[in-house]
């Protein structure tokens, strides 16, 4: 593996450890130097940490980007022209959903409880701290395809053969999340965009597909979700009760 991809996933993994550091000295910034109210800083500086340390590690994967030959033999070997490409980040927002669809299924016939305690999360953060809202539908979609697709499947994909590069690369994915119990659910997205990656020969196809998701997600959420928690109790009610006609 290039070091230039080393010195990224390093910037990734300095994030995602970065708020055992950054919460509490920016908590104490907000209460000893800005005079504001213990709690109301307790409330939004998860999500302003969230801003800053996704912006600055996107920054600084950029400029290694930038400045780097980090092209993967995948990037090399032809991509496809410009038109196919737009056609195909279009077509992988409709394959993305389809499969997230089919594993929540899949899920839910497993008795794996319905709903992303990762998601719920964010969207908690969003409603204290709406300019979170950049990191869960841009900048976080952005820094996920480098890593996982364009990095970690990349690299693996000139050993392996795609099954087997996309499953290791998703089943990371999913541990990073730290959701292991939606492995199903989040190898379906991996499947999916490194498909789109491996088809096209471009990374900014996935990252389209997986911006244009997320979005509509995060706004889905944030709008309906009051409506979506109800289905979801009604669903979990009924999974129960056919559950227990069998016992």
């Amino acid at each position: 593996m290039k070091k230039h991809f080393g010195f990224i996933l390093i910037a990734y993994i300095v994030m995602q450890l970065s708020s055992v550091v950054g919460i509490p000295l920016l908590f104490k910034i907000g209460v000893d130097v800005l005079a504001i109210p213990e709690q109301t800083v307790r409330n939004v500086v998860p999500g302003y940490w969230l801003v800053i340390s996704f912006t600055l590690t996107l920054l600084v994967v950029w400029g290694i980007l930038r400045k780097s030959e980090t092209s993967t033999n995948l990037e090399r070997s032809a991509p496809m022209n410009a038109g196919s490409s737009i056609v195909w980040a279009v077509v992988g927002i409709f394959m993305a959903f389809i499969a997230q669809s089919i594993a929540i299924q899949i899920e839910y016939a497993l008795g794996i409880q319905m709903g992303s305690e990762n998601t719920q999360m964010i969207i908690g953060i969003i409603e204290k701290v709406p300019l979170s809202m950049m990191v869960a539908t841009i900048i976080g979609p952005i820094l996920e395809e480098i890593v996982f697709r364009k990095i970690i499947f990349g690299v693996l994909y000139e050993k392996l053969n795609f099954f087997f590069a996309a499953l290791i690369s998703s089943v990371i994915f999913a541990l990073v999340h730290f959701e292991p119990e939606h492995v199903i659910l989040y190898s379906a997205m991996g499947f999916t965009f490194a498909f789109l990656y491996v088809k096209t020969k471009r990374i900014l196809v996935p990252i389209f597909a997986h911006v244009a998701m997320n979005t509509t997600v995060v706004l889905m959420q944030s709008i309906y979700k009051d409506e979506i928690e109800k289905m979801m109790n009604e669903a979990e009610q009924i999974q129960g009760f056919i559950g227990g006609l069998f016992l």
